[in-house]
């Protein structure tokens, strides 16, 4: 699947969230020594007739999420599939979705501000839905943002800029997207100039911190994929918002911005779009990958006797 394919598939479970016909399990998270994290995460699509929900420890050692897709009526194990390189669609594509609604239309110069795992499908994503003619790119590491503006241009085919401060990088782009694992801002309120789209994808437990809260005092529109994950786990937003519930109520679902058809208002100062990572859009993306293997006959087929585990009685 590439990645234009992802961002629609992202886009159609998005639009059954809206219709009432999908819902999420919200992101719950333990951690351990060292900032290691371990995630679960789900979904119903009801309309689908699949549940499922995917899990994952992030450690120092590395990762191996898994999805698992469940047939809504009987329970049983429909597809088990090895998730890391879904999960890097998911979270690009979904920046692709909220940068194609809350973006200017002409967008066209993207900071990429980190430059990890994440990044080059970050980039993708936002260049599959405008069309970019330069990327500059900024981390702490010199050694990675030279690699990451050199994929840029080696996999995109776009030029990219390795700057040597954050603020050139900043300077005269329309698109900011942020993954980083900072515990400190990032970037401050006044850092990013009118008519700038935000993308926050990197802090996603309450621990990390990417952007100065009083930011959000800026934006005329604010999205996110999962509202209750964000008044659950974002640092950032439970500090601007605290208990207030009419700063809350201008944080709007993804899923309604796209089943209506949003475009961006054409005064406003900023939009931010927050990516939490949900279940939704996992198993938006797992259901038409599995549909997809299964029509090419691709994979191996699940025994039965993992499909449907037999029930067990005490006399057993």
């Amino acid at each position: 699947m590439a990645l234009p394919e992802a961002i629609d598939a992202l886009r159609a479970g998005l639009r059954e969230e809206a219709a009432g016909r999908a819902s999420n399990m919200v992101k719950t998270h333990a951690a351990w020594a060292n900032g290691s994290t371990l995630h679960a995460i789900g979904a119903v699509f009801e309309g689908w007739n699949i549940v499922g929900a995917k899990t994952w420890a992030h450690t120092a050692g590395g990762a191996m999420p898994l999805l698992m897709l469940l047939d809504a009526g009987t329970g049983a194990l429909v597809a088990l599939i090895e998730a890391f390189a879904l999960g890097q669609m998911r979270t690009g594509g979904i920046s692709g979705v909220g940068t194609d609604v809350m973006a200017r239309p002409d967008a066209s110069r993207l900071a990429m501000i980190g430059a990890g795992k994440q990044s080059i499908t970050q980039v993708a994503a936002v260049a599959a839905v405008r069309r970019l003619d330069r990327v500059t790119v900024w981390s702490p590491t010199a050694a990675n943002r030279e690699a990451l503006a050199a994929k840029v241009e080696q996999k995109l085919g776009i030029e990219a800029i390795a700057t040597q401060t954050l603020d050139e990088a900043l300077d005269a782009s329309d698109i900011v997207t942020l993954v980083t694992r900072a515990r400190e801002p990032v970037i401050t309120r006044d850092m990013l100039a009118r008519g700038v789209h935000l993308n926050a994808v990197g802090a996603i437990t309450p621990e990390r911190v990417e952007f100065e809260p009083s930011l959000l005092e800026r934006a005329t529109l604010i999205g996110a994929d999962s509202v209750p994950q964000v008044r659950k786990l974002s640092q950032e937003f439970m500090i601007a918002f605290g208990d207030d519930e009419a700063q809350w109520a201008r944080l709007q679902p993804l899923s309604a911005l796209v089943a209506g058809d949003s475009v961006r208002p054409a005064d406003a100062d900023l939009t931010v779009f927050k990516a939490m990572g949900m279940g939704i859009s996992d198993l938006s993306l797992g259901i038409e990958i599995f549909r997809r293997a299964r029509e090419a006959g691709l994979g191996r087929a699940i025994p039965p006797i993992i499909r449907q585990a037999p029930r067990l009685t005490l006399n057993q």
